[in-house]
């Protein structure tokens, strides 16, 4: 296979034996390869790599794959990750296909066929690459516009046009109602929310969720002590109602 430069690809599995294995394969058909063997560690290099693709097991000690696909997709859209586990039910895969995954295949696999399902994901990914380079990409930006009431977020311009005029919004604040979004009508716990929103696993504070919270009724609820929107769950969390 012949490449014009290496494209980077992070395994994040917590079986050593597995994920040694896959990175020699991948590393001799021409990828630079790296490993994460927690949740926690691959978004971190997710972060700091900015890989082409993710190779990414389910069952990760602390936070699940499931998870670090919702956290990345908050963000990317379409970075390439495949799943890969030793789950077989037909909900993990409902459930990674709802979250965005490109592909999924379950252990015990044919190596051949994995390496094929690499190299198809990446050539898809170059496509979009030279679709956005043209210029093809522009009817796109509509879908990055969300309203709500009298409430319009602009996600490619990290903005809101709400009851307090035109807001901009840190990166954070959009992440987390990307997060409420898409999972509308869906309770969610605090626990949650700092797991995908930022990644953490560990025993965390609530009230940074809460802050949060707070200053989102406050830019987008007409009245920020009856909200219409973001709503709380006793001994839940919240539920973005829309």
């Amino acid at each position: 296979m012949k490449k014009t430069e290496k494209k980077l690809i992070l395994i994040i599995e917590d079986d050593n034996h597995i994920a040694e294995g896959l990175k020699l394969n991948l590393s001799l058909t021409g990828y630079d390869v790296h490993i994460a063997q927690t949740g926690v560690s691959g978004l971190q290099k997710w972060k700091k790599l900015n890989p082409d693709l993710i190779v990414l097991d389910i069952m990760l000690p602390g936070m699940d794959g499931l998870s670090v696909l919702q956290n990345i997709r908050l963000e990317d859209e379409r970075l390439p990750i495949l799943i890969l586990s030793a789950r077989n039910a037909s909900d993990d895969k409902i459930k990674g296909l709802a979250f965005g995954v490109d592909d999924y295949i379950s252990k015990p696999f044919n190596l051949e066929e994995f390496l094929l399902r690499v190299e198809r994901l990446l050539t898809k990914t170059s496509w979009y690459k030279k679709d956005d380079e043209a210029g093809t990409n522009e009817s796109d930006l509509s879908l990055n516009i969300y309203s709500f009431g009298s409430n319009i977020i602009d996600f490619n311009a990290l903005s809101a046009e709400c009851k307090r005029g035109k807001l901009i919004l840190t990166e954070q604040e959009i992440k987390l109602l990307k997060l409420f979004i898409a999972n509308r009508g869906k309770p969610l716990s605090r626990s949650r929310l700092l797991e995908i929103g930022w990644g953490y696993s560990g025993k965390i504070t609530s009230r940074t969720v809460d802050n949060f919270i707070v200053r989102f009724r406050k830019y987008f609820e007409k009245n920020p002590k009856k909200p219409v929107y973001f709503k709380s769950i006793r001994s839940v969390g919240y539920i973005f109602d829309h």
